[in-house]
């Protein structure tokens, strides 16, 4: 059963797909077995699928809707969500690299495991030459596959970023045009010590995070608990007991509790984010407690911290330290995961090892990466004159292939590029 409300129909005028993690509004009720679900609810897209979307709604879980029953809920979606979908229509075929990467990439991949896609694409001249920003992202709907334009992708490459490097490095990588085939070409260019920091290091911290937020999240339900039984308390108080049970170590009082009021500012600006109290504000919170609102475990923090805390996180951070280590220490990388290494991962990525066991095991690698950054041969920095050369090449072949409208999408066949609105 569905009731569609009135007045709706021209707020969103636009039913372009929307990408996922969009907070939306939706328009309809809907029965989910006995349960009625008003319309107004606010959820985030998780999801592409069966023509519609499903929807994360915080205490209900995963619902399905059509793009008419779905409104973005913040300013500047719906236009982000045009435009996105305009440019992945003309210009997908403008490609030059792909690459199956991800799990199946690493030989980590199982059964329920997506096939992610990431690529670079070429902008056609026309699209560089006038007032309007051209996309440098393309980005499909349900968030699969991604391409960035060759000239990000050759920025993101001179910081060693991993992803760009895994794209221009992994077995399945294939080129379908002369600027993917240079790109390619000129790959070891990219490659330096610097791996260590944008590897290495960088997982480290990531994974000091992840375990930080993951020993504060544990107490959520307490700090619900304590309002809800006693509305009286301030923030200051709330944010004194939380120091006192957090297991997190911190120099001073002053600091354990200035790090607890801040979990508590990040507590319910997340709720008010996702529509679940009137304000972002601690009286909010309370006044969410006190009246029975309950939020079931993994929905309180909002669905970017229960991404950021996932095992599939974790693991892949401690797959980047020992990829890391390995590239510093032959000078070629390998990307899929063999032996006790790969069973390690696959256990993280099941969730039966808990974060800080994770982190623990990635600080114990560290004197082996750093070990084989100071014995490495790569160079110290990338080649920044070959990338300067192969970006002059391939701006010089954009241009010819626009103004000698050769055959294909660089030419005769180039998409219209945006006009000024």
């Amino acid at each position: 059963m569905t009731l569609r409300p009135t007045g709706l129909d021209g707020l969103d005028g636009a039913p372009s797909a929307l990408p996922h993690g969009t907070e939306v509004t939706t328009r309809v009720e809907r029965l989910v077995g006995d349960r009625r679900l008003p319309q107004g609810l606010v959820g985030r897209v998780a999801r592409a699928r069966d023509g519609g979307f499903d929807v994360h709604i915080v205490g209900v879980g995963d619902v399905w809707f059509t793009r008419e029953e779905l409104l973005p809920r913040r300013e500047g979606q719906l236009a982000f969500a045009v435009r996105r979908d305009a440019a992945w229509t003309a210009l997908r075929q403008c490609t030059v690299l792909e690459a199956t990467v991800g799990s199946r990439a690493w030989g980590l991949a199982n059964e329920n495991s997506d096939t992610d896609l990431r690529g670079s694409f070429l902008l056609p001249f026309s699209w560089t030459s006038g007032l309007v920003e051209p996309p440098m992202d393309l980005v499909s709907d349900d968030g699969s596959q991604t391409f960035w334009e060759v000239e990000k992708t050759i920025a993101q490459a001179l910081r060693a970023d991993p992803n760009t490097l895994e794209l221009l490095f992994v077995p399945t990588v294939r080129a379908t045009d002369e600027v993917g085939e240079w790109l390619l070409a000129t790959r070891e260019a990219f490659v330096s010590t610097q791996l260590f920091g944008s590897f290495g290091k960088y997982a480290l911290r990531q994974l000091d995070s992840l375990t930080k937020s993951a020993r504060l999240a544990e107490h959520r339900d307490t700090v619900l608990d304590w309002v809800r039984a006693e509305p009286s308390l301030s923030l200051d108080e709330v944010a004194l007991r939380l120091a006192a049970l957090s297991p997190r170590a911190h120099p001073t009082q002053a600091e354990a509790v200035l790090a607890a009021k801040t979990y508590l500012k990040q507590l319910y600006r997340s709720l008010s984010d996702q529509g679940l109290i009137a304000a972002n504000d601690f009286v909010s919170l309370k006044a969410f407690a006190t009246t029975g609102g309950v939020v079931h475990r993994g929905d309180v923090d909002g669905e970017t911290l229960a991404r950021r805390l996932s095992p599939k996180n974790a693991y892949n951070l401690l797959r980047l330290i020992h990829l890391a280590t390995g590239w510093l220490r032959t000078g070629a990388p390998v990307f899929e995961a063999t032996g006790a290494v790969r069973q390690r991962l696959l256990d993280i990525k099941g969730g039966r090892v808990p974060l800080e066991e994770v982190l623990r095991e990635a600080e114990s690698l560290t004197p082996e990466l750093e070990a084989a950054r100071d014995a490495s041969k790569l160079p110290e920095a990338p080649d920044r004159l070959a990338a300067h050369v192969l970006l002059q090449r391939v701006n010089e072949l954009r241009a010819k292939r626009w103004v000698s409208r050769v055959a294909g999408p660089w030419g005769d066949r180039a998409p219209a590029a945006p006009t000024p609105e």
